[in-house]
């Protein structure tokens, strides 16, 4: 039997899950960014799945492999198949992938029992089918009959109750793959037992997004550093001034409280003093949903945290990126969710690629454990060219979002316990 390094994790791991000679149904995330012509624009999602999928051939296992792509609504829509999925997986692989013609039927059902040992079948999109996220038990009940036991891999959808989640692993034996037990202890780690110092970096737009995770970092870091639009409900809640940028007035008292609690428990609260700065001006282009295209004229450094009435922060300043350094440089645990401003535009880039690299200097040269919790952490560093110079990166943005406030994530929950 191959030997292969699993996080131990208070659940079942596919160590645990004997699968010779059986078949064994696969929730994998490959829910990967297509463009307009269908290609896959990164597929990091397809590699993440393939130790799992090595681990399982190698021990004597054929494969059913489900997942789902984008949002048809419950509707069949070639869009959204999983086609361009199953010839990519192929290529990794260098095996034959068979692309079923839907998820569930009986023409599904005899390709499933016709699977040979090692072979591999990909189900087209579970989201074709409504009663996927309604989590119908009868819709649970035949994605298990194509099989004789179930590994659970997509991290990034484990935090909905669906039938391919929660639903299946309810009436197979069932155990987490290579990529789930990973996701689990790292990001278990990360808040229940950190080496100190234990530094948390929050971005992103909204602190209504990220309070509940503030509120549980409150309790178990060190340092947390505030980027992103969000440090201006964190200024407005001071009575700085925020000009033209993305506050929520709504937040302001939540905003507050997070500071009390912040000092009263002694934990170092840091915002931005400076930022990058831009004035919004609307234009006559329209976007993919039909808004106005918004352009940034004129991008300076603003020297203190009272924005210009004209202008919008968009990204933090160079005595920020210093001040952020100098913490970082101290880490022995670093967790990252969320960017420091408008990465995406390489005029506000600056920041977000600081911090990263600030956080893989800490990671090789001073041996913190750095973890990035999904989603634009991730495609920030990923862009950067940093990804493969942390501890390990989250492949789920909103999983990890609710891991890291405590929530109960129903795909996990519904796994059988070691």
């Amino acid at each position: 039997m191959p030997t292969v390094s699993i996080p131990r994790i208070a659940k079942r791991t596919i160590a645990d899950l004997p699968v010779q000679g059986k078949r064994v149904l696969v929730r994998v995330d490959y829910n990967v960014p297509l463009n307009e012509e269908g290609a896959i624009t990164d597929d990091t999602r397809i590699k993440e799945t393939l130790p799992t999928i090595q681990y399982l051939l190698e021990n004597g296992a054929s494969l059913v492999l489900c997942a789902h792509l984008g949002r048809p609504k419950g509707i069949p829509n070639s869009q959204y198949s999983l086609k361009p999925v199953a010839k990519r997986l192929e290529e990794l692989l260098r095996k034959n992938v068979q692309m079923a013609p839907d998820c569930v039927g009986p023409e599904v059902e005899k390709m499933a029992q016709a699977l040979p040992k090692g072979g591999i079948l990909l189900l087209e999109n579970l989201r074709f089918h409504p009663e996927e996220e309604a989590n119908d038990p009868a819709f649970a009940k035949q994605l298990a009959s194509l099989a004789d036991v179930f590994v659970q891999d997509a991290f990034g959808a484990v935090h909905r109750a669906h039938a391919s989640t929660a639903g299946v692993a309810a009436i197979l034996p069932s155990a987490a793959g290579l990529l789930l037990a990973k996701e689990i202890f790292y990001l278990s780690k990360a808040i229940e037992n950190p080496e100190r110092p234990f530094i948390a970096i929050l971005g992103g737009a909204k602190v209504s997004d990220k309070i509940k995770v503030i509120d549980r970092l409150l309790e178990k870091a060190d340092t947390i550093l505030i980027g992103g639009a969000m440090a201006y409900t964190f200024r407005l809640a001071q009575g700085y001034k925020t000009g033209k940028s993305l506050v929520e007035p709504d937040a302001i008292n939540t905003a507050k409280l997070a500071l009390e609690k912040a000092k009263a428990k002694n934990v170092k609260f840091l915002l931005p003093t400076d930022d990058v700065v831009a004035t919004p001006v609307k234009t006559d282009k329209l976007d993919k949903k039909g808004k106005p295209v918004i352009e940034f004229q004129n991008p300076r450094t603003s020297p203190d945290m009272n924005c210009p009435d004209d202008a919008a922060g968009l990204d933090i300043g160079p005595a920020t990126v210093k001040a952020y350094a100098a913490e970082l440089a101290s880490a022995k645990t670093i967790l990252w969710n969320g960017p420091m401003g408008l990465f995406e535009n390489k005029q506000f880039a600056a920041g977000t690629n600081a911090v990263a690299q600030a956080v893989v200097d800490a990671t090789q040269k001073n041996g913190a454990k750095s973890i990035i919790g999904g989603g634009d952490s991730v495609k920030a560093l990923n862009k950067a060219k940093l990804g493969d110079k942390v501890t390990f990166m989250s492949t789920g943005g909103g999983a990890s979002l609710e891991f890291l406030e405590g929530a109960v994530l129903p795909g996990v929950a519904a796994l059988s316990d070691k």
